[in-house]
Order: C-alpha cells, then sequence, then structure tokens
C-alpha cells in the first residue's frame, strides 16, 4: 500500500506536474554543432508563437459573424538575463548576430533531462544594458526561420555543457 493509499500523500495532482521556469533553460548549438551551449546568466525566457488569421467571410456567412482559418504561423523567443561577455554562448550568439548567420538553438527541461523545443532563428535584438547601480544585462530577440519543433516526444539528445559523440565507423 504505496503512501498509505494515498490517504494524504495523493501524487497525482496538478500542483505535482507543475514545471518551475527557472528548470527551462534555452541553449544554443556552437558553430560546428557538436556543443550544446545554455546561454550564460539567464533569467527570463518568453516562447512566443502565434499564427495570422484569414477571413472568409462571404454574403452567405451563418448569422452574420465573421469567419476565419488559420494562416502562417511564426514563432520567435525573447530571454534576458545577466551579461557574461566572455562566455561561449555569448560569443556565439554576438557573431550570429554580426555576421547575419542563423542560430540553432534547443529549450531544454534542465532538471528532467528532457528537451522541449528547437529550430532555426536570426538574432533581431541584442541590446546590453550597463547601469550605474546595477549589473550589466542583456536581452535577446530571436525569430524562428521554420518550425519551432516540438522535442516533447523524443528523447531528450544533448544537454547543455555536452559534446555530441563522434560517429563511430560501422562495426567499430
Amino acid at each position: 500500500m504505496a503512501f498509505e493509499n494515498n490517504l494524504y500523500c495523493d501524487f497525482s495532482g496538478t500542483a505535482t506536474k507543475a514545471v518551475a521556469g527557472k528548470d527551462i533553460l534555452l541553449a544554443v548549438f556552437n558553430s560546428t554543432g557538436d556543443k550544446l551551449l545554455a546561454v550564460a546568466g539567464q533569467q527570463g525566457l518568453t516562447i512566443n508563437r502565434s499564427k495570422d488569421s484569414i477571413e472568409v467571410t462571404s454574403k452567405d456567412t451563418k448569422g452574420g459573424w465573421k469567419a476565419k482559418i488559420g494562416g502562417m504561423k511564426e514563432w520567435s523567443i525573447d530571454n534576458d538575463g545577466l551579461y557574461v561577455g566572455d562566455d561561449e554562448s555569448h560569443k556565439a550568439l554576438n557573431k550570429a548576430f554580426h555576421d547575419d548567420e542563423f542560430v540553432c538553438l534547443k529549450v531544454v527541461n534542465q532538471k528532467t533531462k528532457e528537451a522541449m523545443f528547437g529550430g532555426i532563428a536570426i538574432v533581431t535584438d541584442y541590446p546590453i544594458e550597463a547601469p550605474y547601480d546595477d549589473a550589466v544585462t542583456y536581452s535577446i530577440s530571436l525569430e524562428g526561420n521554420g518550425p519551432l519543433v516540438d522535442l516533447s516526444d523524443q528523447d531528450g539528445g544533448l544537454m547543455p555543457g555536452e559534446k555530441e559523440k563522434p560517429e563511430q565507423p560501422e562495426g567499430a
């Protein structure tokens, strides 16, 4: 009889399945794609997903209500935190911003080692703020190029700080 038949320790409730925001990390791959780098100093993360709506109302639409269908989708990520300029992740993001390069990114749950989302994005905004009475901070906006892939039903794969293992030749 586990937990005295869940008389007072029922772990099936919604609160026990909730995810803490502190566990969710934005990570970017290095330029060779073999190392996943957690963006250093992060404090906030917002994943924006939206879809256009296309109006298809006609004179014979019932009840005088507008009719709409789904159009093109897009996504972006906003991230902010303490700026750690000499960290490999910020060096990669800075290079991508200056050279108009795409970045391959991944959102992961660092606690459960599970992947959540992945995709290719362009850095569109990357300000650094240095107030005289506070820490230096950054914010970054990344706009998606193509789909934001839901990785929740995939193997967690590479986690931040890990390097991809080189492929072994067949028969090795």
